[in-house]
């Protein structure tokens, strides 16, 4: 089994024998952890994914729908930090599983700029709440458990390692530290090839802190360096100012205020299916569609790759209580259109809270208590940039790729599939396109090998409706869809 060494684990007594309720209940002995270490973690795996709470909403809300209308800024802000702070408890005290979710990067922009555009914001998110409640159907009959047992242990292990290296390139990409660019190369250093700009020292000076401190094994190695780099970036920001959006998302200005009313206005704002009547049947479908592949296979992809870096994936590649996290996603995701804040889903970032020693929900307690402290503490969520969170994304996708020493690379059966499911993640920008990339390729490789007998059925299900993903442009012209 995978498992990351917490830093100073070796330094830390093991953990006591099980008695309290706590420990019984989220069986921290049986999983080599303590109190201290779950709180930990889930305090990093909130600081790694918190600057959701301000993009989501500037993401819906920079969008119209099809009369025109903006959902409000501040409305939206609420729900995403309300329905965060419900769905990861929930996971956690369900599923038991550190891994936090909120409104999936990716899927919110299929409903601002695929959806919205064809039917009202509240249709819209009718479809949201039906995409979650065929995800909570496929989990509930064993579908979905089914179609993630039937991946072989190997495409798993690539999953792990292509997530690692995915989330490294989300850490870099939204610190700054590399940069989209139009012309060849696509990506660069810095602006321009260089690094010149007081973000990049914070982010280089962040990066470099939680690898000294990892690699010594201080304990909370990832949250210190974290604190620290956000008290280094608000020192700059008053000294030196740094303007037009430097920063990114989140600029490091104190406020001047810390507490902000909530405002609940978008709660249960939903048109089931009007979005049906008003964008046409096939073209919500497509919608629908769009929005169901995403959030099941990003979701899977994650949960696979988390649990098996925090250990939690047996000899054959299963995670504990699936059934009950996959359900807990499903229902999360309907949340997500029930509070206007797009669907929730498992996020990436929780990987940052197993690097600081997170196995079990009660990581998932901490993360959504923060999440729900934001509700009124909006303008101190604004104090932390990316420059200080993002490098955490880094160490742990680092530590991920670690996997990829579980690959059998003689095996030529094994070995394209994998690489292609590693690679597609960052290239792609999509833990689902890198799923899609390596089943298809799988079930080919197989039946060129001879050995399409040995390959589950499901696969081969699976790759054909890739294959329909992959070329839904295609489709849409085919039907005429806009």
């Amino acid at each position: 089994m995978s498992h990351v060494s917490t830093a100073g684990a070796e330094d830390t007594p093991p953990p006591p024998a099980p008695g309290g309720p706590l420990d019984r209940f989220f069986e921290l002995s049986a999983r080599g952890t303590t109190v201290a270490r779950e709180l930990r973690g889930g305090v990093t795996t909130f600081f790694a994914m918190a600057y959701i709470i301000l993009l989501n909403p500037i993401i819906l809300g920079g969008a119209k729908d099809v009369t025109g209308a903006q959902l409000s800024i501040p409305q939206l802000t609420t729900m995403t930090a309300l329905s965060a702070a419900v769905t990861t408890v929930i996971m956690g005290l369900v599923g038991n599983a550190p891994l936090a979710l909120a409104a999936g990067l990716g899927i919110n922009a299929v409903v601002a700029f695929q959806a919205a555009p064809e039917m009202t914001w509240p249709q819209a998110m009718g479809l949201v709440v039906i995409e979650g409640a065929i995800i909570v159907l496929l989990a509930l009959t064993g579908v979905r458990e089914r179609i993630m047992n039937a991946i072989p242990l190997a495409l798993k292990h690539a999953i792990a390692v292509g997530i690692g290296a995915f989330i490294a390139l989300v850490g870099l990409v939204d610190s700054g530290f590399v940069t989209s660019n139009a012309a060849s190369p696509p990506l660069a250093l810095g602006t321009g090839g260089h690094l010149e700009t007081w973000p990049t020292v914070v982010f280089a000076f962040a990066l470099l802190l939680m690898i000294v401190l990892y690699v010594r094994k201080v304990q909370g190695a990832i949250l210190i360096g974290i604190v620290a780099a956000t008290v280094l970036a608000v020192v700059i920001q008053a000294n030196a100012s740094v303007k037009d959006g430097g920063w990114g998302v989140v600029t490091p200005d104190m406020p001047d205020k810390l507490f902000a009313s909530p405002d609940f206005g978008l709660l249960g704002e939903v048109d089931l299916f009007g979005g049906f009547g008003r964008a046409g049947v096939v073209t919500a479908l497509v919608v629908l569609f769009t929005l169901v592949l995403s959030g099941f296979f990003d979701a899977m992809g994650t949960i696979l790759g988390v649990s098996d870096e925090a250990g939690l994936v047996d000899e054959r590649g299963q995670v504990p209580r699936l059934g009950r996290v996959l359900s807990v996603d499903g229902v999360s995701a309907a949340l997500g259109g029930v509070t206007s804040s797009s669907a929730n889903t498992v996020f990436v970032e929780s990987a940052a809270g197993v690097g600081e020693g997170a196995r079990t929900g009660l990581a998932n307690l901490a993360t959504g208590a923060l999440f729900a402290v934001t509700l009124f503490l909006t303008p101190l969520a604004q104090v932390v940039p990316a420059q200080a969170a993002a490098p955490a994304l880094v160490v742990v996708g680092a530590l991920m790729m670690a996997q990829v020493a579980k690959l059998d690379w003689d095996d030529i059966g094994i070995t394209i599939p994998a690489f292609l499911t590693i690679v597609f993640m960052p290239f792609t920008y999509s833990i689902t396109n890198g799923i899609g990339a390596g089943v298809v390729s799988y079930t080919l490789v197989q039946a060129a090998l001879g050995r399409w007998r040995r390959t589950h059925w499901l696969l081969w299900v699976i790759s054909a409706v890739f294959v329909v993903y992959f070329g839904l442009n295609v489709v849409e012209k085919i039907f005429g869809i806009k």
